[in-house]
């Protein structure tokens, strides 16, 4: 028997572990409990097999950084939270500020083989803490798909899509690390949690 085995094994226990702890924390995150539940405003679905773009809960009004893109991308983070099953979640949103409809960039889903044949994505954002001297990549699943908004295509003028991306997490005492996305500016972030 060869020595992947226990390799493909253990990423499969850690994607099993990713999906169960966002499966756990969608559950928990119910309705308010009372009345007034407006819907949610939502970016028309891609028609790719990837992850859909969908509303981010619990984020603030102020962004916790703004990376800007070319051609008008701006990418506004609104929460970075740590999770107890080892991982980072980071949730924006991608907005056209220009004013003509945009492709969106393939440089944004990095060029490892295994996530260039998933589709346009934001695979190749990286977490970077500068005290420990770690870059952190998105997660991927067991078939080599990015843990991120996939199925990108194009963005119209003024139009904004929910994103989000997934990280191992930094160690516990790191809090304060550097988001990177190919084509966009750099912007820290405090990760919570």
């Amino acid at each position: 028997m060869s020595i992947r085995c226990p390799a493909k094994a253990r990423r499969a226990m850690v994607a099993l572990t990713v999906v169960v702890g966002v499966a756990v924390g969608v559950a928990g995150c119910g309705g308010s409990g009372g009345g007034d539940d407006k819907p949610q405003r939502s970016a028309s679905p891609s028609k790719d097999n990837g992850s859909k773009p969908s509303a981010q809960e619990g984020q603030s009004d102020t962004p916790l950084a703004e990376l800007r893109g070319q051609d008008g991308l701006l990418l506004q983070v609104t929460s970075a939270e740590r999770d107890a099953g080892g991982f980072v979640t980071v949730n924006g949103s991608l907005k056209n500020d220009g004013s003509q409809s945009l492709v969106i960039p393939s440089a944004l889903r990095g060029d490892e083989t295994e996530i260039v044949q998933h589709g346009t994505s934001l695979g190749g954002a990286t977490l970077v803490d500068t005290k420990g001297k770690k870059r952190y990549y998105v997660l991927r699943d067991t078939d080599g798909r990015p843990l991120t908004t996939t199925g990108l295509a194009t963005i119209q003028a003024g139009q904004t899509i929910p994103v989000f991306m997934q990280f191992p997490a930094p160690p516990a005492g790191i809090a304060e690390v550097t988001l990177q996305l190919p084509t966009f500016s750099s912007g820290t972030i405090q990760i919570s949690g």
